[in-house]
């Protein structure tokens, strides 16, 4: 959406702001990744398997395999062999026979019931069991888990560790997913300085790029960290123009002041705006655009929490639609902790800390000081807790809508 006199681009409801920074927003790419390098990626294609699992039937016990025909209680049975995990045995069950078996062994053809271990008296090469009037079967069947030319996973779903496992069980070495985005990430203003520096006493530490840089990769991104500049455009301009990325997340100098360079440096290198300013706490000056080249530029405010707060809102559900996973904000209910206010005229995300109430239900603590300078808040917060603009006062008990963070 470009950036003109009659675009209204102030002041945009959160959705509103979303929809323009996601438009057009689609998968970049695909490449083919080794299965051990491919956690936290997204699926590019489905996984189908090739082969059933288990691909025999395969007992659920330790025990004894034979002919659920054969079966009476005190029965003895002729031992004639063991199937273990990896070393089946290979011949049909003949009736009177039992073979020793052992979890995740194949059943031996013929056999339908395994008698476990604890039921059974082994005499010599002779077996009695005495396992009730109707035993459990104790055989899991070929396929219980999947069969071949099922659907295991679909396209666009993030590998985490129980998908991993599942891809590994269906015999992938490797997998098709989408290419990470690459982000840039620049941190402006003369007041910052890097950790582990001597400051000046009127400069604080920059810590922003360190957060974001963890978030993004934790979304499926590539984050480079560029070189934090003061308030100087033409350096601002400078150090943007070159970056090989996919997306720039610029913090600081997001608003109008005499020092808020950045969308004009940015200008100067051919930006188009499609959001100036959001109607949200924290985080309003949060503004978004692109440059001629396609590169999306994401601005984020130089306070702490008003940049977490909208990289959240904003910038994940981007990178998720540049991996070409859906781009949806979760959010599950939750219990006030104490009661609220009356909302203001934007839209607030608060910082909560979760628990859960004896009866299992979660419970969202708001933070009393919401300030958006404060990190120390948001490094104990669980969640962003929503609240709709306008925004009736709530009791304590109300439920209302929370963001889980992911901690960890």
């Amino acid at each position: 959406m470009a950036d003109s006199p009659s675009a209204n681009l102030r002041n945009l409801t959160v959705e509103e702001a979303r929809r323009r920074m996601l438009d057009g927003a689609s998968r970049l790419g695909v490449e083919t990744a080794p299965l051990a390098e491919s956690l936290g990626r997204t699926l590019a294609e489905p996984v189908v398997a090739g082969r059933a699992q288990p691909p025999f039937a395969a007992s659920a016990m330790d025990g004894w395999a034979i002919r659920r025909s054969d079966y009476a209680p005190g029965a003895t049975f002729r031992i004639v062999g063991e199937s273990a995990a990896g070393a089946a045995y290979t011949h049909p069950i003949a009736s009177g026979e039992a073979v020793r078996i052992f979890t995740g062994a194949p059943v031996p053809a013929e056999a339908d019931l395994v008698i476990i271990q604890e039921e059974a008296t082994r005499e010599g090469d002779q077996v009695r069991f005495d396992a009730g009037p109707d035993p459990r079967g104790n055989v899991r069947a070929a396929g219980g888990d999947f069969k071949d030319g099922d659907t295991l996973l679909p396209e666009g779903v993030v590998i985490d560790p129980w998908r991993l496992s599942l891809i590994a069980a269906a015999g992938r070495a490797e997998v098709s997913v989408a290419r990470r985005p690459r982000v840039a990430i620049l941190a402006t203003g003369d007041e910052l300085a890097p950790p582990g520096a001597s400051p000046r006493p009127d400069q604080i530490f920059e810590s922003g790029s360190y957060s974001l840089v963890a978030l993004i990769e934790a979304w499926g991104g590539e984050a480079i960290r560029l070189s934090s500049q003061g308030d100087d455009a033409q350096a601002i301009a400078c150090t943007v123009a070159p970056a090989p990325v996919d997306v720039i997340v610029t913090i600081g100098g997001a608003s109008v002041g005499d020092h808020d360079l950045v969308k004009p440096a940015l200008r100067t290198l051919g930006l188009a705006l499609s959001v100036e300013t959001v109607a949200v706490r924290p985080g309003k000056p949060t503004w978004s655009g692109r440059l001629p080249d396609g590169r999306r530029v994401v601005g984020l405010p130089g306070n702490p929490a008003s940049a977490l707060v909208c990289a959240e809102l904003f910038l994940r559900p981007l990178l998720a639609a540049l991996t070409g996973a859906a781009p949806d904000i979760r959010l599950i209910p939750a219990g006030l902790a104490a009661p609220l206010p009356a909302g203001g005229p934007r839209e607030h995300w608060m910082r909560a800390a979760l628990s859960t109430d004896p009866d299992g239900r979660v419970v969202a603590s708001p933070f009393p000081d919401q300030d958006s300078s404060l990190v120390s808040v948001f490094a104990r917060a669980d969640a962003l807790l929503r609240r709709r603009p306008g925004a009736p006062p709530a009791a304590a008990g109300a439920v209302v809508d929370v963001l889980p963070l992911r901690r960890g």
